[in-house]
């Protein structure tokens, strides 16, 4: 395992902060948070790399960023293999008004460049602030790095008085995505009870709750109304899979 002992400078002290807490994950086993903390940590080492004149601390540099590339490598030869083995599984616990789990703190571990397709099963996206969790769900994607083109949402109608407001925040939803240049599409079904949600590069999600597991806020100019971060959140548990066959659905 690498050392967080840096030894460096005050202006390297972002990567510092970063590669300790990449040690940190490392040894408690949180192999994938761990990989992206040594990635970003490498990357602000090789950016002081650039700025540094003196030839021994280049040197020194150089031999730490080795050290740490091989600890990335490693891990991420390790999580290849439990995922072709499928038996990678990742839960985290969500406490009863817990924060800091918003859609981008929970998910942009798994939104590699890659995911160009997205698959969310929930019954319950029926509710004003039902269709405000799916819409922040659907713009995190299309903020992130990679080509989101198609989101594909199962779901349940609803048969009650809220039918055609559940079918027109939809609609517009879709008209929004449109103008992105994603395609949403929409299939119903009465039976739905799982909630899953799955990238194609393999990740699945199953949340217990769904989108919806955030508390509704005190007022409208409570911290958290707007930052889902500072949200307050019911009890919920969240597991984590890769399959490497998930493209293929």
């Amino acid at each position: 395992m690498a050392k967080s002992g840096l030894g460096l400078d005050a202006g390297s002290s972002a990567a510092v902060t970063v590669l300790k807490r990449a040690v940190e994950l490392d040894s408690e086993f949180r192999y994938q948070s761990a990989l992206v903390c040594y990635q970003e940590g490498i990357d602000l080492l090789l950016q002081v790399l650039k700025g540094t004149k003196d030839d021994t601390k280049k040197d020194n540099l150089r031999k730490k960023i080795s050290g740490y590339m091989d600890r990335a490598e490693n891990i991420k030869k390790y999580l290849d293999q439990e995922k072709e083995d499928g038996k990678y599984h990742k839960q985290i616990k969500i406490d009863e008004n817990a924060i800091g789990f918003s859609y981008e703190s929970l998910f942009q571990e798994y939104l590699s460049d890659t995911v160009t397709e997205v698959w969310i099963e929930d019954p319950y996206i029926r509710y004003i602030h039902q269709l405000y969790n799916f819409l922040r769900f659907c713009e995190m994607l299309i903020k992130r790095p990679g080509k989101v083109k198609t989101i594909h949402l199962l779901t349940s109608l609803d048969e009650g008085d809220g039918k055609e407001r559940q079918i027109s925040g939809l609609k517009e939803i879709k008209e929004s995505l449109r103008s992105h240049g994603v395609l949403l599409e929409l299939e119903y079904s009465s039976s739905i009870h799982d909630r899953e949600i799955r990238f194609n590069n393999g990740w699945i999600i199953k949340i217990g709750r769904g989108l919806d597991y955030f508390k509704k806020p005190q007022n409208r100019f409570s911290l958290g109304y707007c930052d889902f971060d500072l949200r307050p959140c019911h009890e919920t548990t969240v597991d984590i899979f890769h399959n490497k066959h998930t493209k293929k659905i």
